[in-house]
């Protein structure tokens, strides 16, 4: 059974840092592109960035460009979102989503994805 689960979510002040995590199991991330997603109360859900794991190329939405950074670690099978500056307007649940064989045109387009984890909330206080 494929399955990934976020963590690392909280609550924080405006200006501070969160790290989440998006843990892969029965199956590789490798060989697939990971994205996170966020999606706040009466908003649609968006992208926020996305990495291309074996090849390593990563893509983040404007609103992000500059204080999210996303990574991987094959040997943990594990993406990583480190998000830093943050914004009350970063509040939402993040969720982390696997796609197979996504075109680096929609790396940022949630409904791509082949599956997703449960997600973890942020929220962001000013």
């Amino acid at each position: 059974e494929v399955q990934l689960v976020e963590s690392g979510g909280g609550s924080v002040q405006a200006g501070g840092s969160l790290r989440l995590s998006c843990v892969g199991s029965g199956f590789a991330i490798r060989d697939y592109a990971i994205g996170w997603f966020r999606q706040a109360p009466g908003k649609e859900r968006e992208g926020v960035s996305s990495i291309s794991v074996e090849d390593g190329p990563t893509y983040y939405a404007n609103s992000v460009k500059g204080r999210f950074t996303i990574s991987s670690d094959i040997a943990k099978n594990t993406v990583y979102l480190q998000m830093n500056s943050l914004k009350p307007e970063d509040t939402a649940v993040y969720t982390c989503a696997a796609g197979y064989g996504v075109s680096w045109r929609r790396l940022l387009q949630p409904h791509e994805y082949d599956f997703s984890g449960q997600g973890t909330q942020v929220t962001v206080s000013s």
